[in-house]
């Protein structure tokens, strides 16, 4: 969800565990703001933020009655900045976390809850497409594509998974298998987001081109560096061994040049998706923009070191500093 999740909690307006976006029915002007901010720093979709503002986690936070409010407000702000910015607006649908292998009834409890955000999607003047995403079990995802279809008639449908450590997802299915059986079954772009980081999504990602996908791929990862002992960044460690996540993910946060270059190689793929996901900030936006050879308005204010006292080149500084200081005293 472009990394709104993780920025509204560092911002202290977002509550780690429950991670329920309450921020948009109790401060719209911050989340109409962010949206604003992405924008600015390259991102050409506005996501409305629904994610995980399904009735099954308002529940658990003890906002059920508020599940219809959270979702048209959202929506109604990601179509303002859209609107406003000539941008592309999506709207979400999310891993509901009740799928359960041996209970064949959250069927139709996640039946019921695709429907109903569909449904507001389509009430609030629809989208331009729409994010089926982080889906951990084969069946969820699925049913959310079938679920699209029936009750977005006609908009595309970008299904991706977040993926565990291993080659198969929460059910059993194999990632390459669950790739290609969405996108025979109509979905129009299908890939990985959340969970992995760059360097342990791309290789899924290439394999999938190699076995033919005949989709576009969406990469949208974490932005941290999760590694093959650890692929995905729900387990990786401290140095006391106690697990990072969700606050103490810093230390593994990749820098802007690495998510460049993890973008371009994306790009030399030919992926046409991309975006980053949980841990995103706006200046990992405007990396990856860059990367891709972009100009957004934040591109006015990216580094220009010339003009840096000590590492600058410009002739009118102080020799002294950059000379004498910068080289010797450093």
């Amino acid at each position: 969800a472009e990394g709104y999740l993780f920025e509204f909690e560092r911002r202290g307006y977002l509550q780690a565990g429950g991670f329920v976006p309450e921020v948009v029915i109790e401060h719209p002007e911050l989340v109409e703001g962010l949206h604003r901010e992405f924008v600015h720093a390259g991102s050409d979709v506005v996501l409305a933020f629904t994610y995980y503002a399904h009735r099954e986690k308002m529940r658990i936070i003890g906002r059920e009655a508020d599940v219809e409010k959270i979702n048209r407000a959202a929506l109604r702000l990601a179509r303002k900045v859209a609107d406003d910015t000539g941008t592309l607006m999506a709207g979400n649908i999310c891993n509901l976390n009740i799928y359960d292998g041996n209970d064949p009834s959250w069927e139709k409890r996640a039946h019921a809850m695709f429907k109903e955000q569909l449904e507001w999607i389509m009430e609030e003047g629809g989208c331009d497409f729409i994010v089926a995403e982080t889906f951990l079990a084969f069946a969820e995802a699925r049913m959310a594509l079938e679920c699209a279809r029936k009750y977005a008639t006609g908009v595309p449908v970008v299904v991706s998974f977040n993926l565990k450590r291993g080659d198969d997802l929460i059910d059993g299915v194999l990632i390459q298998d669950a790739l290609r059986f969405l996108a025979d079954a109509g979905a129009d772009v299908v890939g990985l987001n959340c969970g992995r980081g760059p360097a342990t999504t791309l290789p899924i990602l290439e394999e999938a081109k190699k076995n033919g996908i005949k989709v576009p791929l969406a990469f949208v990862p974490v932005p941290y560096r999760t590694n093959n002992e650890n692929p995905n960044f729900m387990t990786l460690k401290d140095e006391n061994g106690k697990i990072a996540f969700p606050l103490d993910l810093d230390p593994w946060l990749c820098s802007r040049s690495q998510i460049a270059a993890f973008t371009r190689r994306a790009h030399e793929l030919g992926i046409q998706f991309m975006g980053i996901c949980c841990g995103n900030a706006s200046h990992l936006t405007r990396a990856m923009a860059e990367a891709l050879g972009r100009q957004p308005p934040a591109s006015r204010y990216s580094a220009d070191m010339s003009k840096h006292a000590y590492y600058g080149t410009d002739s009118t500084l102080v020799g002294f500093n950059t000379e004498e200081v910068c080289k010797k005293q450093f």
